[in-house]
């Protein structure tokens, strides 16, 4: 089967890799445009674009998916199916449409829950102790196409979100060519979600890091967990602003090894009432670096 894939972030690349090595071709990929990225804000190309070119794969990488060029190539190439895979971009109806048996899309989670596009932090962050992925038919509404195949795992009590990503991206992948397999052979089928059950799992940005102290310690401990490595949870005291990377049991030991700023005692007293017994994991807070 000629297949056309879509995908931009390290997620999408095992689902591409399964692809290749499969007996279906890939004739092209699209990815989103180069652009900087990392702490020096280097423009680069993405974890797809780099595989595909490993591989020699032709890869587009247009700026607008309406655009009657692209649509055009992708007209010509004939594709027998579109794959999704954390791609970036809403996919036009229009593109929707080419592909002779249409899109589908490898979505980091069990739908309809975490509809959007962060599912793999919404989860973690709401203290989910169960997720998955969704193989589902793309359709012109947001994550709300038919599924086709759904496999679930436990998350790791103090898993993050790099952590799980990369687990829940071999899990995709696996499902994706059983899917794909069973498209050829038209033995395919496909379940409608219930839209009552719906979430939306909006876009993280870098106000979701900030911690609310009056929240439980449990809640703190799955904002940190699921905003790491990016944003990261924050907080700030006396103006300084501290990212928390990790949280944890700090023994007197591991004090005197480390440098760290005892701050409980001169916190706000609505911050101080997070310290009791079932709030938080110590009456003294230090933080360390």
């Amino acid at each position: 089967m000629r297949v056309l894939f879509f995908g931009t972030p390290e997620f999408a690349v095992p689902s591409l890799e399964a692809l290749l090595s499969s007996s279906h071709r890939v004739i092209g990929v699209v990815t989103q445009p180069d652009k900087p990225r990392g702490r020096g804000q280097h423009v680069s190309a993405s974890p797809v674009k780099q595989k595909a070119e490993a591989a020699g794969v032709p890869v587009w990488q247009p700026t607008k998916l309406r655009d009657e060029e692209f649509l055009e190539h992708v007209r010509a190439i004939a594709p027998d199916l579109g794959v999704v895979a954390a791609y970036g971009k809403i996919l036009p109806e229009v593109l929707l449409q080419i592909p002779r048996l249409g899109m589908i899309n490898v979505h980091a989670s069990v739908l309809p829950k975490y509809r959007g596009a962060a599912p793999i932090q919404r989860s973690i962050i709401e203290g989910d102790k169960q997720t998955g992925v969704t193989i589902m038919r793309v359709v012109k509404e947001l994550d709300a196409g038919a599924m086709m195949l759904v496999d679930s795992l436990t998350i790791g009590a103090d898993e993050t979100s790099e952590e799980l990503e990369p687990r829940l991206a071999a899990l995709g992948a696996g499902l994706l060519m059983t899917v794909i397999d069973q498209l050829a052979q038209g033995k395919a089928s496909e379940v409608p979600q219930d839209d009552s059950k719906a979430t939306y799992a909006s876009r993280i940005q870098k106000v979701d890091g900030r911690l609310e102290w009056d929240q439980t310690a449990q809640a703190i401990h799955d904002r940190v967990r699921g905003l790491h490595p990016w944003p990261h949870a924050y907080t700030f005291h006396e103006r300084a602003r501290y990212v928390i990377t990790r949280r944890g049991r700090l023994r007197r030991s591991a004090l005197r090894r480390r440098r760290c700023r005892k701050i409980s005692r001169r916190w706000p007293d609505s911050r101080r009432k997070a310290h009791g017994r079932g709030r938080f994991w110590w009456r003294r807070r230090v933080i360390c670096w």
